[in-house]
C-alpha cells in the first residue's frame, strides 16, 4: 500500500512539474495569435483568443528576414558543433588517456574556465574578433565556440569509462597513438559526442549578448539577437513577439524530439543542465 501511494504521490508531483514548464510555451502559443488589446487586458483576463489573429505571421515575416536570419544561425551552429566536437575528442582523450608534463595543471585550467561567468571573456573575446575584422561575419559569431571547456570535460569523462584492455590490445596489434585513437576509442564514444553537439547545438542557438555584441547589423545575426531588437521602445507588440518567438523556437523543438535520448544521455554522463 505505501508503494502505490509513493508512486501516485511521484507522478502528481510530475504532473504538477510538467503543467508548470508547459505553461511559458502554452502561453507564448496562445499570445501570438491575440490582437494586442487581448494581451494588455486584464479585467476579464483574457486567455484563449476570441478571434485566431493569422495576420501577425505575416507581419512578422514581413518584418523580420527569417531566410537569412536562419541562415545565419543555423551556420553559426553547424560550425561551434563541428569545432566543439573536434577539440573536445582530441583534447579529452589527451586527458584521460595520455601523460605528459602539466597536464594536472592543465586541466585545472579547463575547470577553472568552466567555473568562471562566460561574460568575463567577451572583451578580450571581442578585440580579437575586431583585429581580424570578423565583425558581422559568421566567423565572428563562432569564434567563442571553437574550444569548449564543457566539450573537453564530457568527453574527458566518456573515455575515462573505457577500459583500458582496449589501448593494450590494439597496441599489441601495432596500432600507434593516433591509430587507436581514431579506430578504436573514438567509435566507442559516438553517444557523447552527439550529446556534446546538441548541448553545442543548444547553447548557441540561445546565445544571445555575444551575437548583439559582434554582429550589430540585423542581416548579419541570430534569431535570438533578432527577437530582442524586437522590443519597442514605446509600444511592446507582444503578439507579433510571441509569434516570432514560436517561429524560432520551432527548429529546438524539432532537434528535441529526434534526439531525447541522447539530451538524456548528454545529461546523466555530465551532471549538467541546460
Amino acid at each position: 500500500m505505501k508503494k502505490i501511494i509513493s508512486k501516485i504521490l511521484i507522478y502528481i508531483i510530475l504532473v504538477f512539474v510538467s503543467i508548470t514548464m508547459l505553461v511559458p510555451f502554452v502561453w507564448m502559443f496562445l499570445t501570438a495569435f491575440k490582437t494586442v488589446s487581448e494581451t494588455m487586458q486584464i479585467d476579464p483576463f483574457v486567455i484563449v483568443p476570441k478571434v485566431w489573429q493569422t495576420q501577425n505571421f505575416g507581419n512578422v515575416v514581413r518584418a523580420m528576414d527569417f531566410v537569412k536570419l536562419y541562415a545565419n544561425t543555423l551556420s553559426m551552429v553547424a560550425l561551434r558543433i563541428l569545432f566543439a566536437v573536434l577539440t573536445a575528442t582530441l583534447s579529452g582523450y589527451a586527458f584521460a588517456r595520455l601523460e605528459f608534463k602539466g597536464k594536472n595543471l592543465m586541466f585545472a585550467l579547463v575547470l577553472l574556465q568552466m567555473m568562471i561567468p562566460v561574460q568575463i571573456f567577451i572583451i578580450p573575446q571581442y578585440v580579437m574578433v575586431s583585429k581580424l575584422h570578423m565583425t558581422n561575419t559568421v566567423a565572428g559569431l563562432v569564434f567563442p565556440g571553437i574550444v569548449t571547456a564543457f566539450g573537453t570535460f564530457l568527453l574527458r569523462q566518456a573515455y575515462m569509462q573505457l577500459p583500458r584492455d582496449l589501448e593494450e590490445a590494439a597496441r599489441l596489434d601495432g596500432c600507434n597513438i593516433p591509430q587507436t585513437f581514431l579506430f578504436i576509442m573514438t567509435p566507442l564514444t559516438k553517444s557523447s559526442m552527439v550529446a556534446l553537439g546538441i548541448f553545442t547545438a543548444v547553447f548557441a542557438y540561445k546565445d544571445l549578448m555575444w551575437p548583439m555584441i559582434v554582429c550589430p547589423d540585423n542581416r548579419a545575426t541570430t534569431l535570438a539577437s533578432a527577437l530582442a531588437k524586437m522590443n519597442g521602445q514605446y509600444q511592446q507588440k507582444y503578439p507579433e513577439l510571441m509569434m516570432a518567438a514560436l517561429i524560432s523556437c520551432l527548429p529546438m523543438i524539432i532537434l528535441y524530439i529526434f534526439f531525447q535520448k541522447q539530451f538524456i544521455e548528454g545529461i546523466a554522463t555530465s551532471g549538467g543542465k541546460l
